[in-house]
């Protein structure tokens, strides 16, 4: 049997912020790789580098120094554009504040990824996929009509929509209460599972933490246990 290929792989990643004559080292020298199909939490106190470790993995920042790569390809030698189309192509996300598009409805923001991939039965897929998070009945709905737990079921359903190979999820129960973020967390390791995705999580719910297959501490922007279950 193959042995799983490096989705991700972090080499020497630093990431400094400099203004009015001062330095902030957020991240320091922050080295790990991630295997295609496993499930990696990273946790840590506020201000550990958490979420700027999932931007710069993301391709959504840049590093001070070091390199990412996603799918054997290094990110920061890749223009926006390029990024854009690998991200499209193979990566979905999943955020604290669920960012879904206010003037459309639920099945349109969950239609946008196939959209930009140019895939086929896009309506049907849509549909099938708000009945897997159990919303078929809110097809029409607006975000502002939903409750938070719904509007994070619908970026669940949108973030698989395009059957990315990576899942980033940037504290996917933050804004929610105990019992809709249980729900939220089932239905995100049940469509990871059905999916066979790559999943890298942040966040500060130890509870969650526990349920991937390994778990990533960061302390003052270094990493000071990478532990697997």
């Amino acid at each position: 049997m193959d042995e799983p290929v490096d989705v991700v792989k972090v080499d020497q990643l630093s990431k400094v912020y400099s203004g009015h004559g001062k330095e902030l080292t957020v991240l320091k020298e922050i080295n790990f790789s991630v295997k295609a199909g496993e499930s990696v939490s990273i946790i840590g106190p506020s201000g550990s580098g958490k979420t700027t470790l999932l931007g710069l993995c993301a391709g959504l920042d840049a590093p001070s120094s070091g390199s990412v790569s996603l799918f054997n390809q290094d990110i920061s030698k890749l223009n926006e554009d390029q990024r854009a189309v690998l991200r499209n192509d193979k990566v979905g996300f999943i955020f604290q504040n669920f960012q879904l598009i206010p003037t459309l409805t639920a099945i349109e923001n969950i239609s946008i990824p196939m959209e930009l991939k140019g895939l086929k039965n896009i309506k049907s897929t849509a549909m099938s996929l708000l009945d897997r998070v159990g919303l078929s009945d809110r097809a029409k709905h607006y975000p502002n009509q939903l409750s938070g737990g719904e509007q994070q079921r619908i970026s669940l359903a949108r973030a698989f929509s395009n059957n990315p190979k990576l899942l980033f999820a940037d504290e996917p129960t933050g804004n929610l209460d105990g019992d809709t973020g249980a729900k939220v967390e089932d239905l995100l390791f049940d469509l990871n599972r059905e999916n066979g995705t790559t999943l890298i999580i942040v966040t500060h719910d130890l509870e969650l933490a526990t349920k991937t297959q390994r778990r990533i501490r960061l302390k003052n922007g270094e990493i000071v246990e990478d532990s697997r279950v």
